[in-house]
């Protein structure tokens, strides 16, 4: 008789109190060579939305109780994933992801067109590409080396405070048209895990 240890591959939503767990394993996860893929500052700024929201739009999966793979439903149809850098092409959590992102009642996608961002270059994305699924146009990861002293642009930068929140948001709003990023949605972000390590 032979014993299959390997432990199933679980998708979750962590939930408020999980999030902190998320966030860091994201941390971990970077570093300057990766293949463009999901990262803190993306669940930080997702968190204007507030910490429920922000549970409710992550899923994560799980090996032996391991956070492996995250994904954020950045909209409605689009969900940005990343795993493990050890993970990158492991075919167990390739597969897992794919049959999860493919099945409406799995809880990893609606119904409906959807789409998918993961690392270029992994598993998950080719067997996606397998499967049927339509290459959609590619992102230009744009990238400074800050290891060195930058030199001064010529600009003032000031660090946003509470009570300076309403001068950032009246400047998002102006560059990128929308205004949905309020003054409470800045407190929201700014009361994330992730903002304090970011600023």
């Amino acid at each position: 008789m032979v014993c299959d240890r390997r432990m199933a591959i679980i998708v979750e939503e962590p939930g408020v109190d999980g999030l902190g767990e998320v966030v860091d394993v994201l941390r971990q996860w970077q570093h300057d060579e990766a293949p463009m893929q999901l990262h803190p500052g993306d669940l930080g700024w997702f968190w204007q939305l507030g910490a429920e929201a922000t549970a409710a739009a992550v899923r994560t999966w799980r090996r032996d109780g391991q956070i492996v793979a995250i994904g954020l439903l950045d909209a409605p149809n689009l969900r940005r994933l990343t795993t493990t850098p050890d993970d990158e092409k492991n075919a167990e959590l390739a597969q897992q992801l794919v049959t999860d992102l493919s099945d409406p009642h799995r809880g990893a996608l609606p119904a409906g067109a959807v789409a998918v961002e993961a690392p270029n270059g992994s598993l998950v994305q080719h067997l996606l590409s397998e499967g049927g699924w339509k290459i959609d146009e590619a992102w230009t990861p744009l990238r400074r080396d800050l290891t060195k002293p930058v030199e001064d642009p010529g600009v003032r930068i000031e660090v946003i405070v509470p009570e300076r929140a309403h001068v950032l948001t009246a400047v998002h709003r102006a560059s990128f048209g929308s205004e949905k990023f309020t003054d409470e949605r800045w407190q929201a972000m700014a009361g994330g895990v992730p903002f304090v390590d970011a600023r």
